[in-house]
Order: structure tokens, then sequence, then C-alpha cells
């Protein structure tokens, strides 16, 4: 939250307390919530209920809610908290987030719309947010079978060669001893790979297209005043996250438009159909609309927001991971040097890394998995609503409570896991946790029926970018600055990304491989 957000709040707060809040307080005063059995959570102030602890503390949400949990009941399996007008329930245990996404999972999943997410709706729902039902049943299947499939993950494999090929070109032509900003690269890296698998190679206006998407990043991240306060215009006015939302949303889709008509002008050209391993993921949504059959047509609008989903969940965390994990290895020396030894004796002097490398990469992918524990970078993962009033780790959850699961602090939760804040690739060596969704301790990508689709596309980028990086240079902070000394601060957005960027040196010990 930035400094003038921070201002409105204040000054909504005070305004908001002097308007009639009858009808809220009436609602507030439940006491026992009807009979049921709700989860604990710590007191609240009339109005604003538990946004002074949450959003005023200083810390990052994820870290403020683990911190409320633990402090309740010797570390309350569920934390109820009021957030402005809207009901939150937190699970931050493995055992609460199992019966969250798997006992009870049809019973949460659906996403919450706040005023803000129902803007971005309003011409058509893609697979984030669409509600628990026969669309979003269509579009998990297209997603899963058609757009991320194995199959079709590997169709992208030039793609990706060739992005980190000019990743490892750029970094090096970068002057002997000058520090390169890797946190920049890697985000040019992974955008470029999104935008040429989704959208094609040629979209003529790529540039307008990351700007807006970026904007769309900003003004979904955090709490909005005036999703946290839906039923009042005047905190919709101070917030002006919908004004924003509504201007950014008409920029995306005119953007889409004419990325489609591109499309289509190049498909009505082509003297035979566009060949499978061509096809970008534009091209399979316009075939699939195409071929028809389906139990709810495929709209031009629910394109479109498939499309700004795929590049939402497809960039911002694949990016922000990567740099957590060069964060970490130069954090951590050893386990840089153990890495490169792997690569550097797999690949015995070859002059490019390529996918057919990976296979044999153990220790790498221990280090991915490990960085995405330590660094799961939506660290609530998505928000879900209950629909069906039920019991959770023994408690009452209501129906229309949004419920988010604290990703962050069950991946860092003692009781699961040794020296939980340390970074320790090897603590995955002899274990069988994986990110498939069945352990619950251990979920970067959620579990369930809203599952993040998108796993083997993220992880063939950050393999692929993350082995060349360290197979080609020797990494070393900038300005002699000891390891243990290095800035790891967060910043919370969609996803948690460094506050600042990643500078390190690199020192060429692989030359790259000549044009």
């Amino acid at each position: 939250m930035d400094a003038t957000e921070k201002v409105a709040y204040g000054f909504c707060f005070l305004l908001l307390a002097l308007l009639p809040l009858i009808k809220l307080f009436k609602t507030r005063r439940g006491g026992n919530g009807g009979g049921m059995r709700l989860p604990p959570g710590p007191w609240r102030l009339p109005v604003v209920g538990n946004l002074h602890q949450v959003m005023m503390g200083g810390q990052l949400v994820h870290r403020t809610m683990a911190d409320l949990a633990r402090r309740l009941d010797d570390g309350a399996p569920l934390l109820s908290l009021r957030l402005g007008e809207v009901p939150v329930v937190v699970a931050s245990s493995a055992a609460a987030a199992r019966e969250i996404m798997s006992k009870h999972d049809a019973k949460f999943a659906t996403r919450p719309w706040s005023p803000t997410v129902r803007v971005q709706m309003v011409d058509g729902e893609g697979l984030g947010f669409a509600p628990y039902g026969a669309l979003w049943r269509q579009l998990r299947k297209i997603t899963v079978v058609e757009l991320l499939s194995a199959r079709r993950v590997r169709s992208f494999r030039r793609v990706r060669e060739e992005e980190v090929g000019r990743l490892v070109g750029a970094v090096a032509a970068a002057q002997p001893g000058e520090a390169v900003n890797v946190s920049e690269r890697i985000a040019v890296l992974i955008a470029d790979v999104a935008v040429r698998t989704i959208i094609g190679d040629r979209f003529e206006r790529r540039e307008e297209f990351l700007e807006a998407a970026a904007e769309w990043v900003k003004i979904m991240s955090g709490f909005s005043l005036g999703d946290l306060f839906p039923s009042s215009r005047l905190a919709s006015f101070v917030s002006g996250t919908v004004r924003r939302a509504k201007a950014n949303h008409r920029k995306n889709f005119e953007l889409m438009d004419c990325a489609l008509r591109q499309h289509e002008v190049r498909r009505t050209a082509a003297t035979t159909g566009v060949a499978d391993e061509e096809e970008d993921l534009i091209d399979v949504l316009l075939r699939i609309q195409k071929e028809g059959g389906l139990e709810v047509p495929l709209t031009m609008g629910i394109i479109k927001a498939v499309i700004r989903d795929l590049f939402g969940a497809g960039s911002e965390t694949s990016a922000n991971t990567l740099q957590w994990a060069m964060s970490e290895l130069a954090r951590n020396p050893r386990v840089m040097t153990k890495a490169q030894d792997e690569l550097r004796g797999s690949l015995r002097g070859k002059r490019t890394v390529t996918e057919d490398d990976l296979a044999g990469l153990k220790y790498l992918k221990l280090v991915i998995k490990e960085t995405l524990r330590l660094h799961p970078v939506v660290p609530l993962l998505l928000p879900r609503e209950c629909q069906e009033t039920c019991k959770v780790a023994g408690y009452d959850v209501p129906k229309g409570t949004t419920v988010l699961v604290n990703a962050w602090a069950i991946c860092r939760d003692p009781r699961h896991w040794e020296d939980a804040e340390t970074f320790e690739p090897e603590r995955f060596e002899d274990s069988s946790i994986d990110s498939k969704g069945t352990d619950f301790e251990y979920i970067p990508f959620g579990a369930g029926r809203r599952m993040c689709p998108g796993m083997a596309f993220a992880h063939a980028s950050m393999e692929l970018a993350l082995s060349s990086l360290l197979y080609h240079f020797d990494w070393e902070l900038p300005g002699g600055i000891p390891p243990t000394n290095l800035d790891m601060a967060e910043e919370m957005g969609v996803t948690i990304r460094r506050k600042n960027d990643l500078y390190l040196t690199p020192i060429v010990r692989v030359p790259l491989q000549s044009a």
C-alpha cells in the first residue's frame, strides 16, 4: 500500500465513522453468530473491523495473518476476521487447508466477486474468477486438455529456448565487473515467453499490452477500500479502484481485439489450416470456438478473459519465483555451487542448455521446490467463497464468507518442516512430498478444483532459465556485500515479489554458443 492509499484509508475511516451505520452495527452484534461456533479472532473496532490490525501493522498481510493466528488458542487452525464489511476466514494449518480444498472442496469452489472483480467480468468470465458451474468446468477442461497440456507445453520449446538464449546473451554482454539487474532481465524473459506463446510472435502492440497487463496486476493487488466497503459510495469514490478497473478493462479488451483481428487475418490468408505445432494459445481458442459443440458457447468476451487470466497467471508468478530462487542462491553460496557442479558435470562443456538436458538435473529441481516452499508467490492463494455453511476444523464457516488459505504460513509451519526458515533443498531429496495438491503442508499451487493448472508451463520456463543462468555464469554480490546481508525485503501485489530489484555481478564460465 503506497502513502497516498494509506492517507485515503485514514480519511475514509474518519468519514465512515460519522455515517449512519446502524444497520451495519446490528449485523456486527451477532455475538455468537446465531448459535454457531465461529472461528476465533482478534478484537474488532466498529466499522473497520480488523483492518487496523491487518493493514496498518507494518508487515505484509500474509505475515500479519500468520502472527494473529499464532496468538490465538496456541495456533488456531482458522482465524476469523472482518475487513470492513467483508467477513473473512483464514486457514493457517495443513489440516484446515485439507478440509477446505479436499473434504469440502465443492462448497468452497467459487470465487468472491468484489466490485473491482465484477468490473473485470462484465464482458466475459475467464478461468480465474468464473463462478463454479458449467462455464468454469468447460474452461477448466479446455485449459487442462488443450491450452496447458504437457503436449502443448512441449510445443513451445523453441520459444523458451530462443528467449532464454537472448537472456544469456544480454547478461554476457555486460562489461566485466558490471552488476546486472537480474530482476529486470528475468521479468523481460518471462513476459516475452508469455506473449509469444499466448498471442504469437508478431503482435504489433506488444508494449501497450504489457503496460496494460501490469496495470491490471496492480489493480487486482491487495485490498481496495471500495472492495472492503462495497455498500459505501464514499469508499468507492475515495478509493478510485473501480474507475481504474473500468479504464484498464476497456484498454485490455481493445488490445485483445487487435490481437484477435491479427489472428483472423492470418488464418484467412493461409491456404491451409494452422499446423498444430505452430498454434499459439489464441489460435487454439479460436479453433475451439469455430468447432463449436460446447455446452456454453465460447464468446469473444470469454476468449479475451481467458487470455487475460493466462497472461496474468503465467508471467508474474514465474518471474517472481525465479527472482527468489536467484536471491536464495546468492545468499547461500554452498547451494549455488552444488547446483552448478551438477549442471556442469552433466552437460560436460556443451555450449548451451537445452530442454533435453533438464531431465537429469535433480538438484536444480530441488532448488525450485524449496524456493516455492519459502516463497509461495501467491501467499494467500486466490480467495474462495463459502457457498454453504459447513464445519471446518470444528468451527462453523457461514455461507458467504471469503476464505483464504495462508500457504505461506503452512509452508513454513515448524510442525511439518524442520528448520522451517532455512533454505535447504536437500530436505526434499528423500521426500515424496510434491506440489500436485495431495500434500497439504506444501501447496504453492493450491489444491482441489481450483488448483492452478499451469504447473507444467511454469516449471518448463523456470527450469530452463535457472539452469542456463547457473551453467553459463558464476554470480557475486556487488560491492563485496556478504551473502548474509543480501536484501530480501518483500513487496505484496497479486504475488510476493522482491521489494527492490536484485543486482548480481556475472562471471562468464561457459561462453554462449555464437550465432
